[in-house]
This record gives C-alpha cells, sequence and structure tokens, in this order.
C-alpha cells in the first residue's frame, strides 16, 4: 500500500501544485497585459493618435479647381450692408475690412465676407487666434486662415498637409473629388478625421484656382 502510494499519489499531487502554479503565473501574466495596454492608450493618447477613415484615393498637395465639385451650386455669400469698427488695411492695391474677426470686400455698396490671400500680412493677430504646432511649424488660425510670423508681422500662408484644426469656420463648402466628400475653406481642403475620439480635421490638400 505504501508502495502504492509512493509510486502514484505524490506524483499526482505534484503535477497538481505545478498546475496550480503555472495557473497563477497565467493569470498575473494577463494582469501584466492589461496594464501594459493601459500605459500604450495613455501613451497614445498624449500623442494625439489619429483615426483617418478609410478612402480609395487620396488628395494630393495642389488640387486643380476643374477638379473640384461644389455639392451647393452657388458659393455661400455672406454680406452685410455696414462694417462698424472697421480697420481698413491695403494689400497689393485692394482694401480689406476687418471687423468682428471677419475680413470684407466692398461691391455695390455692400461689404462681403471674403478670405484673405496668401501673402496677406497684418501687424497684430485678432485676439482669437489660435496656436497650433504641426512638425517644425508654429501656425496662428484664425477663423480658418492660417498665419505665420515674419519678423513683426503676421503672414497669411498655406498650411502643410497633415496639420489638424478642431472646428471650421461656418461658412465652410463640402466638395466632391474623385466622387470623395471633402470640407472646403479658403481653398483649404480637409478631411473629417477622430483625434482621441474627438470630431477634428485634418488638412489634405490646396485648391489651385484656374
Amino acid at each position: 500500500m505504501k508502495t502504492f502510494i509512493k509510486t502514484f499519489i505524490l506524483p499526482s499531487l505534484f503535477l497538481v501544485a505545478i498546475s496550480t502554479q503555472v495557473s497563477g503565473q497565467t493569470r498575473r501574466s494577463t494582469t501584466t497585459s492589461d496594464n501594459k495596454k493601459v500605459t500604450t492608450t495613455t501613451r497614445t493618447t498624449n500623442t494625439k493618435a489619429i483615426t483617418t477613415p478609410t478612402k480609395t484615393s487620396t488628395v494630393g498637395r495642389r488640387v486643380s479647381s476643374t477638379q473640384v465639385t461644389y455639392k451647393t451650386p452657388k458659393k455661400k455669400v455672406v454680406s452685410v450692408r455696414n462694417v462698424p469698427n472697421r480697420a481698413v488695411i491695403n494689400h497689393k492695391g485692394q482694401n480689406y475690412y476687418y471687423s468682428n474677426n471677419k475680413y470684407y470686400t466692398q461691391s455695390r455698396g455692400r461689404y462681403i465676407v471674403i478670405a484673405p490671400k496668401v501673402g496677406f500680412r497684418i501687424k497684430t493677430l485678432p485676439p482669437n487666434y489660435k496656436q497650433i504646432r504641426f512638425n517644425n511649424h508654429i501656425y496662428f488660425n484664425v477663423s480658418g486662415i492660417f498665419y505665420t510670423q515674419i519678423n513683426n508681422n503676421y503672414e497669411v500662408i498655406d498650411p502643410e498637409i497633415g496639420t489638424i484644426v478642431y472646428e471650421l469656420p461656418d461658412d465652410y463648402e463640402k466638395v466632391i473629388i474623385d466622387g470623395l466628400t471633402y470640407y472646403e475653406y479658403a481653398n483649404i481642403l480637409y478631411e473629417k478625421v477622430q483625434v482621441d475620439g474627438s470630431r477634428a480635421y485634418e488638412v489634405v490638400g490646396i485648391i489651385d484656382m484656374e
């Protein structure tokens, strides 16, 4: 009987003990794995992971206006009869009227909202600007217009592809290029993306007017 216990019972108990230890290690390993996932998520959040919808084609750096179809047949035009407390800025012979965080041009007795062109310069940024860092660039975004600082002035420029903003001006346009829908403002093309679960817009191209 003692021989039976030594031959069969004791090895069986030993195997059970090993199995229990391995099971405990597996559970601890699972816990460690979960902790790593949390760390990874946190790190992804800090670097602002961007989720872009899958598309069958992509917009290039420059897109000819002949390739762009606007969903609305007529461009949205915002005009007013008067612009109170306006500041007049002359750029290459054209007067711009700045008021209430918007630029206007005058036509037939009315003031029409207009986006300043690339190269347009001002000495002081409006108080509602937002600073955006992308790669080695620092942009100042004011109502959909991108500026960069040059000496003591701020000049309108085209943003780099991949630049992210979290809102577009109210008068943006929806456009179709190669059957895909994008968002356009001031000839800048955006694609809707998710950044850390929040809606955002990524610059994907610039429209060349022809």
